[in-house]
């Protein structure tokens, strides 16, 4: 990656057109080729930018540009739509460049897989007498995240979400009717987990006769916030 900090005038050119005046930036180059104009605000969104396919080339100002100021010119021109994005340098101040090697991406506390993985070794949570079958029970159109039983031994398909909305109870709805034309199966109960279920989820869940159940991530993991501790 590289970082240059440099007074600069920035103008895109395309599908629509917009330009940045002369003021002190940063300029962000990837190794995947974007660039990104920042400022000192704006939190992490870039004034400008160019996404890849790309390219950047550097050329020299015109006579009446060097005059100007302008010391150097970047030109970034998208491969599929032709747009571009033209940087006109006045001075620089910072130029570096940084190896960052392959990145892990990014880790969720908290993510589905992990509740899926919890709530299984949890299982009493949807009530007394349920037992775990199997995590991820395929089905013709996907795994259902975990396949249980209730006190009755009647079986119970279970959705999870971090946050359940409308979407997810129509996923376990198509489930479900799945699984209940299945005779080793059938009745199949449906059950719509997640930490935070929106009101219009739950009122479409209940009417198509699915229980909802809100998890406490942080119970589950162990975690004592102290709140309902008097000392």
């Amino acid at each position: 990656m590289r970082l240059v900090i440099a007074r600069c005038s920035v103008d895109y050119a395309g599908r629509l057109s917009a330009h940045l005046p002369l003021a002190t930036r940063l300029l962000m180059i990837k190794a995947d080729g974007s660039l990104l104009v920042h400022s000192d605000g704006g939190s992490y969104k870039p004034l400008n930018w160019m996404s890849p396919p790309c390219t950047l080339t550097i050329g020299e100002p015109s006579d009446e540009q060097r005059e100007a100021g302008v010391s150097a010119l970047w030109t970034v021109r998208h491969a599929k739509t032709d747009d571009l994005l033209v940087v006109s340098l006045y001075e620089v101040l910072h130029d570096s460049a940084h190896e960052l090697g392959v990145d892990p991406g990014l880790q969720k506390d908290g993510v589905e897989a992990h509740l899926q993985k919890l709530l299984a070794e949890q299982i009493h949570l949807l009530g007394d007498g349920h037992r775990l079958v199997r995590r991820e029970y395929m089905t013709a159109i996907g795994p259902v995240d975990i396949l249980a039983t209730d006190a009755a031994g009647r079986s119970v398909a279970v959705e999870l979400k971090r946050r359940g909305d409308i979407d997810g109870v129509e996923q376990l709805t198509r489930y479900l009717e799945l699984m209940n034309r299945d005779p080793r199966l059938a009745p199949v109960a449906g059950v719509f987990a997640a930490q935070e279920i929106k009101p219009q989820a739950r009122t479409l869940a209940e009417d198509r006769g699915i229980r909802c159940v809100v998890l406490d991530y942080d119970a589950m993991r162990g975690i004592d916030d102290g709140i309902a501790r008097l000392f």
